[in-house]
């Protein structure tokens, strides 16, 4: 009798595509590059299949929230800012930073129904986030035991991918696709029994050697559904890496890089060299996986058993909360 090496989910569901009955993964998800959010500007961006604006209050905090006025559905993006308020270019209604509507063009009492969404929102890693729903189920993550001044590196990929942002997190708990298609062999074989989880996260840490021989110690993992956080040491140095993915529509996903390293204010050159090396790096590392996501038509299929942890982040995504509350406002 012959046993196959080969292990088959029980479950065998595909992970539910974002949008599917109306509805999406709670988490945070960027809107936009912290440059886009312009104080005095009201910009507007396509989020979760509907449209949203981002604005900075008199205190320059950003704050997302639904595009649309409640009066007649004008798009805000083409509003302006008067006196700390979104003014609607319809009728000059006006909506406070919390979504509440302040004033009426006309002079009308306001009706006590015109209000926006305003989604949870905080700024971090060179992005505006949005969370999917009307409190956090976490917090954005931080680097423990970082230096205490990072200089950090900002930027975007090129286009949109044509998948949702879930898929291609799935890379990360995938680690025979990490030996194969990246090139790093782990010092101690694959880290599943390391895998920490949580009900929005999983991390897990290695030690390891890329392709060209550089000595590496990570710890890698995604939070929520779409971001992908990372620090550690490559030859002995430090430096923090995240790529969180926006969701601007169903099955389109936007890719912001975010890379940190420790300043020196004795080398600044050196810092710049470095930040410029590991950023590089990380860019050079997720194009390797793009195009083939690109091209791919996502389906778990039968898995052996490198693919402990990848099956075990299907079953996450399956379980993970979904919901919309911003549906009648940003549609």
């Amino acid at each position: 009798m012959t046993t196959s090496t080969t292990v088959r989910i029980a479950d065998r569901a595909r992970p539910e595509a974002e949008g599917s009955g109306g509805v999406f993964s709670q988490s945070w998800f960027p809107v936009c590059l912290s440059d886009e959010a312009v104080a005095g500007v009201v910009n507007g961006f396509d989020f979760l299949g509907g449209r949203v604006i981002v604005i900075r209050d008199a205190d320059g905090k950003a704050q997302v929230l639904s595009a649309y006025c409640p009066h007649l559905g004008a798009d805000l993006c083409t509003g302006e800012m008067v006196d700390g308020a979104v003014r609607c270019p319809f009728h000059f209604w006006r909506y406070g930073p919390d979504g509440r509507c302040v004033a009426t063009g006309s002079g009308d009492p306001v009706p006590p129904t015109a209000n926006l969404f305003a989604f949870p929102t905080v700024e971090k890693f060179g992005c505006v986030f949005a969370f999917n729903g009307t409190e956090p189920l976490f917090e954005l993550p931080d680097f423990p035991g970082a230096p205490a001044n990072l200089v950090w590196k900002i930027g975007e990929y090129d286009r949109l991918m044509p998948s949702d942002p879930w898929i291609i997190c799935c890379n990360t708990p995938d680690m025979q696709h990490i030996q194969v298609v990246h090139g790093i062999t782990f010092d101690n074989g694959m880290p599943h029994q390391d895998v920490e989880w949580t009900p929005h996260s999983m991390v897990y840490h290695f030690r390891g050697t890329m392709r060209d021989g550089t000595a590496i110690a990570f710890r890698v993992g995604i939070y929520g559904t779409n971001i992908y956080w990372q620090d550690g040491y490559v030859d002995g140095r430090w430096f923090g890496f995240v790529a969180p993915m926006g969701l601007p529509e169903p099955g389109k996903s936007r890719l912001f890089f975010a890379v940190a390293v420790g300043a020196d204010d004795a080398d600044p050159e050196g810092t710049q060299a470095f930040l410029d090396a590991m950023y590089e790096m990380e860019v050079r590392i997720a194009t390797e996986d793009l195009p083939i996501i690109e091209r791919a038509r996502f389906r778990p299929g039968t898995l052996t058993k490198s693919d402990r942890t990848l099956g075990r982040f299907l079953q996450h995504l399956r379980d993970y909360p979904r919901a919309h509350p911003s549906a009648d406002f940003i549609g």
